[in-house]
């Protein structure tokens, strides 16, 4: 009995006392019925097994999708934005602070213009659905990728004078290489949601997992990498998770598509773009795309502002490198955290009560650095480094608790044949959100004059941030009561975009990672 996994010890049990659930075969094996993954059933217990047998639980995912789809996210999500993206965002913070010596509502600015490659993020999903190069839809596009995240990041390392704008466009650079390869990944899951329904939550758990544990890891060692070989040395190391993407790119099994007709690319891109817009045109769609775009970009970022009070010497806290990197790696155990409790409890939920109680949460979460800049914790008894923990791990937890459902309710927005690209497309209305959070975020600082050692009136930029985050409740309306199991895209919609798309090869490459 010590030998059997979590699920064969219910079955047994189940056995023992006589109490057998109905039995389905497929292909020639009996099969519980309880859950459904795709072609394979499996009792309702596996719904959390992956806590107790992590390898059990990816290996499901890797029978039901393929080997190269599980390490591809595993490698973009993982290790290329998760581990990247942990170390890279202390370091950037450094560089721009001490490299280039920039305001923080210039750095917050900055940051925004950093993040525009993925708000273009349709386009590289309109190149990667219709667009293949030499005969290959993916690989191309991921190698491409991880060969610019190798140049951008070792020109950021190598030269210690580069100009503001130049680094500036470096920097945007790096994060095109990212959102190239996030787009393939993206694609993949897209429609792997499609073929697999009931397996949506679980491959949304697995790119957000991967991400929270690389964070973990990076905002772990990110300050001890600043303290030993400065911001650049740091950005010059975050050119091998890069490399991984290249290897990707060349390991990733991919039928090519034989006899391609490159003169019909003009139709195909017109042909993409006019199923996009008719699905836009769809109430289930634009409605919940609305709220999202409302409820992100009033969640102004005011990070940099935060930053800068950290490490200030006369009204901050002054927090060295070191302890900036556990903070951050603290908030990713929280984040992590919040991808566990909905994988395990929230993701049968309907996505506006989720999003409710989400939206609600951050507001309320958002006072805890009212509290710290106004240093009531000290009044507290509370010492800053131990509230700013406790403030970045609710935070996050909460943060990702309220993004989870987002991220499931865009899988689910995604017609066939363009998956990939209008998942991007969704994705991309979510970054403008960002992006319209980032720039509104460093133009309220900027107003009220927080500058580099200037904070007395940062305390009115949090309480504003704070106020707004509730706003977007009454438009909850806009979102569907339905549960992420469900379809929300019509079914005649789907095959009418499938056929009109004209592009039934996409689907070529799923078919071989399933049937593999």
């Amino acid at each position: 009995m010590d030998s059997l996994l979590p699920c064969e010890i219910c079955l047994s049990e189940e056995i023992i006392e006589g109490e057998k659930e109905p039995i389905v075969v497929s292909n020639g094996i009996s099969k519980e019925t309880d859950e459904s993954y795709g072609d394979v059933f499996l009792p309702k217990c596996h719904r959390g097994a992956f806590l107790l047998s992590p390898l059990n639980w990816l290996t499901v995912l890797s029978k039901e999708t393929h080997w190269s789809f599980v390490f591809g996210v595993i490698v973009v999500n993982g290790i290329s934005q998760g581990f990247g993206g942990g170390t890279s965002r202390v370091a950037i913070d450094y560089y721009w602070k001490d490299v280039q010596k920039v305001q923080p509502s210039a750095a917050q600015l900055y940051q925004g213009i950093v993040y525009t490659p993925w708000i273009v993020k349709p386009i590289w999903g309109l190149f990667t659905d219709v667009l293949p190069v030499a005969g290959y839809r993916r690989k191309p596009y991921i190698i491409i990728a991880g060969l610019l995240g190798v140049v951008s990041m070792l020109t950021l390392s190598l030269h210690s004078k580069l100009h503001v704008m130049f680094a500036l466009l470096v920097m945007t650079a790096g994060s095109a290489s990212v959102a190239v390869a996030d787009v393939v990944t993206d694609a993949f899951v897209a429609q792997n949601s499609i073929a697999k329904p009931a397996l949506a939550s679980d491959m949304q758990s697995l790119c957000e997992l991967s991400s929270a544990i690389g964070a973990l890891l990076g905002f772990c060692i990110s300050g001890i990498l600043i303290h030993a070989m400065g911001s650049q040395g740091v950005l010059g190391l975050l050119s091998i998770p890069s490399l991984l993407v290249l290897s990707v790119g060349i390991l990733i099994k991919e039928i090519p598509t034989p006899n391609f007709a490159y003169t019909e690319v003009h139709h195909k891109f017109l042909k993409a773009g006019q199923t996009m817009l008719s699905t836009l045109k769809c109430p289930e769609v634009w409605r919940p795309c609305l709220y999202m775009f409302i409820s992100i970009s009033l969640s102004l970022n005011i990070h940099e502002g935060m930053f800068y009070w950290y490490t200030d010497n006369k009204e901050g806290p002054s927090f060295s490198q070191e302890t900036i990197g556990f903070i951050f790696s603290i908030g990713s155990v929280g984040s992590l955290l919040g991808v566990l409790f909905y994988q395990n409890f929230l993701k049968d939920f309907q996505f506006r009560s989720l999003l409710f109680w989400g939206q609600l949460l951050t507001g309320f979460a958002g006072m805890l650095d009212l509290i710290l800049i106004l240093r009531l914790n000290l009044k507290l008894g509370i010492p800053d480094f131990l509230f700013v923990v406790l403030d970045e791990c609710i935070s996050q937890m909460i943060g990702r608790i309220k993004w989870m459902p987002i991220l499931v309710l865009s899988s689910k927005l995604c017609p066939s044949g363009i998956e990939g690209t209008f998942f991007a497309l969704l994705m991309s209305i979510e970054n403008f959100g960002l992006l319209s959070a980032s720039s509104g975020g460093g133009l309220l600082i900027h107003t009220l004059k927080v500058t580099r050692t200037e904070f007395n009136n940062l305390w009115i930029a949090i309480l504003f941030r704070n106020i707004i985050r509730v706003l977007p409740l009454p438009l909850l309306f806009l979102v569907p009561k339905s549960d992420p199991n469900a379809t929300i895209l019509p079914s005649e919609m789907l095959k009418e975009n499938e056929v009109m798309i004209g592009l039934k090869e996409a689907d070529v490459e799923l078919a071989f990672l399933v049937n593999s």
